[in-house]
């Protein structure tokens, strides 16, 4: 008769995944042979394994639904009287290789990336800044050293496998027996299990630890750029190696220039009467205030240059630091009201350079005059 594994676990048969975990790992620490030295604690450790090996497997646990074991060599996977047939996915491992053995998986894993942001000014980016930084990440626990082990412990063998990291089980196909293999539930596929693990890391060899780094920042870096620090990010499971962290650039908004590449832009506004005369206005760059020379004649949209002054090219800091450019939008301001004496002397103005000043409201009522001449 088939075993009933989910008298075994102590639960019920529509216990959730959740529920069978905590069933296993409670009967795990009580019935483990290095914790429980009684003769018969072996083969009940072995009995608790295999029940949570079984019903944490969609398909496993179906067949023991239906009646079933599917660790059952007389068996093979079948229910009584049920059908020969099994999971297509298994048949396949079989014939492509899955259920040969592949061994333990280490549990010293290669750690992830991590991303963090760092707001900077115009300037910062132009020219280049140490910042410091706090990052949040998984560290190699300091108690065990990522051995994730209490002091004066080590890892055992796993006695469901015998360190294979799997463990196999026959069916029967219409093609004959396969055999099939699956990480072993006890030690989750690493062969080896952690009696007494870290009391500080409760076995992961890492902890999460904030720390704080500086980052070199250099000149010309354009918002949404990334700076990678190799090794900074997080440490892997069992105290692997770290990933890297990438500091990504976002650059704040500054109240005059808008960076396009290496060149800033702004606009600057001048009156009608200094465009025309010319005249001299200051503007205040990265460097500190730069005089700026408006030619007599200026007309609206010129565009005036500072060379030299703008963002450090990224690619050029080893070879004099080559910089962009500033360039001025003069936006020319015509008055939009006039008073008496004013508009006097923009009038003789005019007449001197023999402009003739055209009245709209009398040009317009005179075309519509003459159209209406016309119709007639």
């Amino acid at each position: 008769m088939a075993k009933d594994y989910y008298a075994i676990l102590g639960v019920s048969r529509d216990a959730s995944p959740d529920e069978l975990k905590k069933a296993y790992r409670k009967l795990a620490r009580q019935y483990h042979p290095d914790v429980n030295p009684a003769p018969e604690a072996q083969e009940q450790f072995k009995d608790i394994s295999a029940a949570y090996e079984v019903l944490s497997d969609p398909q496993k646990r179906q067949m023991v639904d239906l009646g079933g074991d599917p660790l059952s060599p007389n068996s093979g996977g079948m229910p009584p009287g049920g059908s020969p047939f099994v999971g297509f996915q298994d048949i396949m491992d079989a014939f492509f290789g899955n259920s040969t053995s592949r061994g333990p998986r280490s549990r010293v894993r290669a750690g992830a990336d991590a991303v963090l942001r760092l707001d900077l000014d115009l300037t910062e980016t132009a020219f280049g800044v140490e910042a410091p930084i706090t990052v949040d990440t998984a560290v190699v626990c300091g108690t065990c050293e990522g051995e994730g082990t209490a002091a004066g412990t080590h890892p055992v063998t796993c006695d469901m496998c015998q360190g294979r990291g799997e463990v196999q089980s026959v069916q029967r196909t219409f093609l004959g027996q396969v055999v099939t293999a699956r990480p072993c539930a006890a030690c989750q596929g690493f062969g080896t299990v952690i009696p007494s693990p870290c009391a500080t890391c409760a076995g992961d060899g890492r902890v999460r630890s904030r720390r704080s780094l500086t980052v070199k920042i250099p000149a010309g870096v354009e918002d949404g750029m990334r700076i990678r620090l190799s090794g900074q990010g997080e440490v892997g499971p069992g105290g692997g190696p770290a990933g890297d962290l990438y500091v990504e650039i976002h650059e704040r908004r500054h109240e005059v220039f808008t960076r396009k590449g290496d060149d800033l832009h702004c606009t600057v506004s001048v009156p009608m009467t200094a465009a025309a005369l010319g005249t001299q206005i200051t503007i205040k760059t990265l460097d500190g205030e730069e005089p700026v020379e408006i030619r007599p004649g200026t007309q609206p949209g010129t565009e005036v240059r500072i060379k030299g002054k703008g963002v450090t090219h990224l690619r050029n800091i080893g070879t004099g630091g080559t910089r962009g450019d500033i360039r001025i939008h003069l936006d020319v301001k015509t008055p939009t009201k006039l008073d008496a004496e004013s508009e006097r002397l923009l009038r003789e103005f005019a007449k001197a350079r023999g402009e003739e000043i055209v009245e709209v409201s009398k040009q317009a009522g005179g075309f519509f005059s003459r159209v209406k001449d016309a119709l007639k």
